[in-house]
């Protein structure tokens, strides 16, 4: 794993979460409570959380021009725990992730992911089998989410949905689709 985390180090897997997604989980997903978004970049979840939620604290391991920067996220420990940790996490970098942040989480943990990180022997026996989310919430309309200064000419290919462990729930992982033509103005 040194190779993978060097490779977040160096700053390139920066893919802006498009805001509607933001909203569209706050539409269906009550939040309560301070929140932290800890790999912030240029604020794309921040701002929607920001207009919609009081409390929130947004920061990032590289400079991208929003929140506190040099804060390692994957260094913190459950002393610096928050009531919802949500972020669109380093996919190389998820499973690590999803372990601090289910850390410091007291009660809602959200993340956006690709929907493959349902498929793995490991990630069973070591997330979904002790820990299993609460909900996924499936994307029906694909996202479209490209690396810092590329323009946006197609949609989506990759399927992505919101993973959320919420620490009140019991009971069987329920997994939602997200209706097409659901997609939310954002404010």
């Amino acid at each position: 794993m040194p190779t993978q985390r060097r490779l977040v180090e160096s700053g390139p897997d920066f893919y802006a979460t498009p805001p509607w997604a933001v909203a569209l989980l706050l539409d269906h997903e009550p939040l309560e409570g301070s929140i932290w978004e800890p790999a912030c970049g240029d604020g794309a979840i921040s701002k929607v959380l920001e207009a919609r939620c009081a409390d929130v604290t947004s920061s990032d391991l590289h400079d991208h021009g929003y929140g506190v920067s040099g804060q390692d996220f994957l260094a913190v420990t459950a002393t610096d725990s928050v009531d919802n940790v949500i972020t669109n996490p380093p996919f190389i970098l998820a499973e690590d992730f999803f372990r601090v942040g289910y850390q410091v989480a007291r009660r809602k943990l959200c993340l956006l992911l690709r929907t493959v990180f349902l498929e793995s022997v490991r990630r069973y026996h070591t997330i979904f089998q002790p820990t299993p989310p609460a909900r996924v919430w499936v994307f029906t309309k694909r996202l479209s989410m490209y690396p810092r200064g590329y323009a946006v000419k197609n949609p989506g290919t990759t399927s992505y949905a919101w993973f959320v462990w919420d620490k009140a729930h019991r009971g069987a992982t329920v997994v939602q689709w997200l209706p097409p033509g659901s997609k939310p103005r954002v404010s």
